[in-house]
């Protein structure tokens, strides 16, 4: 049931973006990066995930003040049929228009497996302007990213 509510949500809340940005000053995006095919072991056994996940970066807010974000992988075809994703956290991590990070909320490592890992961060202000990222760590490796700019 999870993961067709969160197929049904995903375009709902896309909407739901693209109106409050036509009726209000608030920002937002959202934006999904494939997951590449990786093999990593996990006690001994060799976890594949093969291709068909894409990790998705929420964000809504005005200027510098991030109201809403979140991030985290949905699988189709045969990336819904592995194992999922072991010992993974989300970081999400904010770069100045230098490119310099200087802040990272550094997420819990869960070392459950899971299909669908999804991971909500804080509303917070931002003290400069630049991109804020979020990324997936599977084993202590980081697989992939996704990215928005924080423009005036």
């Amino acid at each position: 049931m999870r993961r067709v509510l969160r197929f049904g949500t995903a375009p709902a809340a896309a909407c739901g973006l693209t109106l409050a940005g036509a009726t209000q000053a608030a920002a937002g995006a959202i934006g999904s990066t494939p997951v590449q095919s990786f093999e990593y072991s996990v006690g001994g056994a060799t976890v594949k995930i093969p291709t068909g996940c894409m990790f998705t970066h929420a964000i809504r807010g005005e200027g510098k003040r991030i109201t809403y974000q979140n991030a985290g992988v949905d699988c189709a075809f045969l990336g819904a049929l592995s194992t999922g994703f072991c010992n993974w956290r989300i970081d999400f991590t904010y770069a100045d228009t230098e490119n310099r990070t200087y802040r990272t909320s550094r997420g819990a490592t869960h070392n459950e497996c899971e299909i669908h890992p999804m991971r909500n961060n804080a509303p917070q202000t931002l003290p400069r302007y630049g991109k804020a990222c979020a990324h997936l760590h599977v084993n202590g490796v980081r697989r992939v990213s996704q990215c928005h700019s924080i423009t005036r």
